[in-house]
């Protein structure tokens, strides 16, 4: 198979124009070759008799394999020839001029040089003979494989000193302990889980005033107060009205589990990476009790010292982002749990209310995670509605009514 074209490497077998047994000359067309640059046919570069075809209509083969075998006589033996036929094959020379037309021509080369050739791996068509009329001698076949040695020992000596300056500037770190699980989690999450993203905005200017009226009571308690135990309590409610939130999917059963119990898995930032502990029975506990045992969980998922037991039978996940940064994310699903809330920054910015003023309003984006397969995005958004009706109207942590 010719190099036809320049930049193509393969080309398709149509239709093959002789048979095995005929008397082919020198020129005659053999077969039609089919590629993405040129359609033709391909001329035999020797006369002789077609011994054996090596190829069928419709099979695609790189530039460089053998087509056809051709001979003398139709008693010549091609056993174990494959690899010699190649090695000729690849030394023709095939080329197509402005008006179509096909040349083959066959570089110059005693026998014995040709076998050199074959021995050493050597593309004659690539060498220009110093010999009488261009042909090629052992001498040229010497000084091209020499030539080749020293180019190649010129880039392996660059290739070595550019891997050791980038190995210099790079630092291999495996994959191991508590990251490879996370890999390994979150892979299966994203294989399993249909993951869908619904963003919302929150007006948490209530939210941010209750917090500052009650700051100096969960001090007097020993409790940091944040905004995430009000979220997490918030979390809670909406999913009791929202149920299939509060869920996990068992993939080998086919079921969906609704959870009656609200264990809110919550994203801790560790050195070894992401932890999810979890508080459980949200629902049962007071905003104080929330904050108090969040700081615990967070503190020792730090340190490293959480058992297993506080980081299993989660229903629902949050992960917050808010003091580090950024607008939204798309937080990955904590499967087999359905959804994952991601809370971002509190900001101060302009909003125009019902009365058409212009008011400074604290506000904050919600990212929903969902597993599309459980539940859809209209339940989605009707689930943030929830969260933002109780978030915008903190009393009805006090009523529990939505």
């Amino acid at each position: 198979m010719p190099e036809i074209a320049e930049s193509v490497h393969e080309g398709e077998i149509g239709k093959i124009l002789v048979k095995e047994g005929d008397y082919v000359k020198r020129e005659q067309p053999l077969l039609e070759v089919l590629t993405d640059k040129v359609n033709t046919e391909l001329p035999s570069p020797y006369e002789g008799y077609v011994i054996k075809i090596l190829v069928k209509e419709g099979d695609v083969v790189s530039v460089g394999t053998p087509l056809i075998i051709i001979g003398d006589s139709l008693d010549e033996k091609i056993e174990n020839k494959t690899e010699d036929v190649k090695k000729e094959i690849i030394e023709e020379r095939i080329t197509i001029d402005n008006k179509g037309d096909i040349k083959v021509e066959r570089p110059l080369a005693a026998p014995a040089v040709r076998k050199l050739a074959r021995e050493l791996g050597v593309d004659l068509s690539l060498i220009k003979g110093t010999g009488p009329k261009g042909r090629i001698t052992k001498e040229d076949i010497l000084n091209y494989v020499n030539k080749l040695k020293e180019e190649f020992k010129e880039v392996k000596e660059i290739k070595e000193v550019k891997i050791e300056r980038k190995e210099a500037l790079e630092e291999v770190i495996p994959i191991r302990g508590i990251r490879r699980k996370i890999a390994e989690h979150l892979r299966l999450s994203k294989d399993r889980a249909v993951h869908t993203l619904h963003v919302d905005e929150i007006d948490m200017t209530e939210i941010v005033r209750l917090r500052e009226r009650l700051k100096k009571f969960a001090e007097e308690q020993n409790v940091k107060l944040t905004y995430l135990p009000f979220i997490i309590k918030a979390v809670a409610t909406a999913l009791k009205k929202h149920p299939y939130f509060n869920a996990v999917v068992d993939d080998e059963k086919g079921e969906i589990i609704l959870k009656k119990y609200y264990n809110i898995g919550v994203a801790v930032d560790t050195p070894d990476g992401l932890i999810v502990p979890v508080i459980k029975d949200v629902d049962k506990k007071s905003i104080i009790q929330t904050a108090r045992e969040l700081e615990d969980i967070s503190n020792r998922a730090r340190e490293g010292k959480l058992n297993l037991e506080e980081l299993q039978d989660g229903t629902f996940s949050i992960t917050n982002v808010g003091s580090i940064g950024g607008v939204f994310a798309f937080p990955v699903i904590d499967y087999p749990r359905v959804a994952i809330l991601g809370t971002h920054k509190i900001k101060k910015v302009p909003v125009v209310n019902d009365r058409d003023e212009i008011v400074i309003r604290y506000m904050m984006f919600v990212s929903l995670s969902f597993d599309h397969r459980v539940v859809d995005g209209a339940e989605a958004a009707r689930f943030t509605r929830t969260l933002s009706r109780i978030l915008e109207n903190p009393d009805i942590f006090i009523l529990e009514v939505i």
